[in-house]
């Protein structure tokens, strides 16, 4: 059962200093939250730092991503895969906010559902592009009111390419820190960021990426999540970047992002729209599973997929990371497999999906 927990003590904004278009879309959210103190009603969401410290049924605690679904049916996949995973009691789940903020309307509306009619701690995602600060007040006003108090502060991918260019709102933000500051100005929030074990494909070169991710967590933020990525030498140098450019800041947690492989073609292309690639050792066994016919052997990609993921998660436990953060992709059988594999309770919880 999860602790109660104190939800966010937002302060007034008033909504005379929203433009028209923020006021509109935004302003009845304003005006509730600025009135009174927001008392959680939904269970209490603990901070992601506290949730992770939780006891937990397996030899660590592990966390999943959603994304918002775009028709009926993928929205019924997505809470098939939130009632199997509920019953693994993970340290949180988070829910995505598309390129662009495309899904912004459907992350606030599942992730306020997944805060109150679950157990589980919902982190949302929250990202700077195509908004004005009025209107990042609003989506954060949005927020607290259906008791969600755990944010991922995103700079975001330019609507229509990854790779495109970076254009900041006029009236908004330049960098994922201002995020994370204009967050902290708001409330009793607490906010994690993204970090990069390759380093960003935007930044010059990993001191920068470094120098990145430390601003973000003295602008104020709790934890850091990362890249999915495919080999764990990554992940444990970013901590010791981290560790040798702050020690204050290097002790805050830095959350591992997974990813079972159930197919070459879908792990290139996101990797490829990341601006990263595929070690050589696993596009290997990859590419030796899939064959050389004219379609991948799926069901052998798969098996390898798990394999890959099982034995980084293990190699990750014995290295002391302090979360397992899986991506999904809406999907829980393997996932599911995964920690089956390393030793988390998911008895009741292996069914198709």
């Amino acid at each position: 059962m999860r602790l109660a927990h104190r939800a966010a003590l937002v302060k007034a904004m008033p909504t005379g200093e929203l433009n028209p278009v923020a006021e509109s879309m935004f302003g009845a959210a304003i005006r509730r939250i600025s009135r009174v103190s927001v008392v959680s009603e939904h269970g209490g969401q603990l901070p992601v730092v506290e949730a992770i410290a939780q006891p937990h049924s397996g030899p660590v605690p592990f966390s999943v991503e959603f994304f918002p679904p775009r028709t009926e049916a993928d929205e019924a996949r997505l809470w098939h895969a939130v009632r199997v995973f509920e019953r693994m009691n993970p340290a949180f789940v988070s829910l995505t906010y598309g390129a662009g903020g495309s899904t912004r309307d459907r992350t606030v509306r599942i992730a306020g559902e997944l805060a109150e009619a679950t157990t589980l701690t919902t982190v949302a995602h929250l990202t700077a592009v195509d908004h004005s600060v009025d209107e990042l007040r609003g989506l954060i006003g949005s927020y607290a009111d259906r008791g969600i108090t755990n944010l991922l502060a995103l700079r975001g991918d330019p609507p229509g390419s990854p790779m495109g260019e970076w254009v900041a709102h006029p009236d908004g933000v330049e960098y994922a820190s201002e995020l994370v500051e204009l967050i902290g100005s708001l409330g009793d929030f607490h906010t994690g960021v993204a970090s990069f074990p390759e380093g960003h494909h935007r930044a010059p070169n990993l001191a920068a990426d470094t120098g990145n991710l430390v601003r973000k967590l003295r602008a104020g933020a709790e934890y850091s999540v990362t890249q999915i990525f495919f080999d764990v030498e990554h992940y444990l140098r970013l901590r010791d970047r981290v560790v040798a450019a702050d020690p204050e800041q290097g002790v805050k947690p830095i959350i591992p992002g997974l990813m079972p492989i159930t197919s070459l073609q879908s792990v290139r292309r996101m990797m490829e729209l990341s601006g990263s690639a595929l070690p050589d050792k696993v596009a290997d066994r990859l590419a030796a599973a899939a064959g050389t016919g004219p379609e991948e052997d799926r069901a052998a990609v798969r098996a390898v997929g798990i394999d890959l993921a099982t034995e980084m998660s293990e190699r990750l436990i014995a290295e002391g990371a302090p979360c397992l953060h899986f991506c999904t992709l809406n999907f829980a059988r393997a996932t599911s497999e995964v920690l089956d594999r390393i030793g988390v309770d998911t008895r009741g919880a292996l069914v198709p999906a």
